[in-house]
């Protein structure tokens, strides 16, 4: 999951070498971190999140064939991850 996460991201931003994707677990499941350069934080989120809202639903997707629960989270560097509710 980490690799599709990391692919889409590194295809957005203009600095694909400070893409940083990490996955951890919790009591629900899976949380996968996405970490981007502040310069690329709006290509990554997109208008109105629009950017973010497609890869998660991307990753949701991918995540209900394998029958998992899989959440992203998106943070700049050295910064706390935004969540969808």
């Amino acid at each position: 999951m980490t690799n599709l996460v990391e692919t889409i991201a590194r295809s957005l931003v203009d600095k694909p070498e400070e893409v940083v994707v990490t996955e951890t677990s919790d009591k629900y499941g899976s949380v996968i971190k996405l970490s981007v350069a502040s310069e690329d934080m709006g290509k990554v989120i997109g208008k109105q999140g629009r950017i973010a809202k497609a890869i998660r639903t991307v990753v949701k997707a991918k995540a209900v064939k394998e029958n998992k629960n899989v959440t992203v989270e998106i943070a700049k560097e050295d910064e706390e991850p935004v969540t969808e509710e």
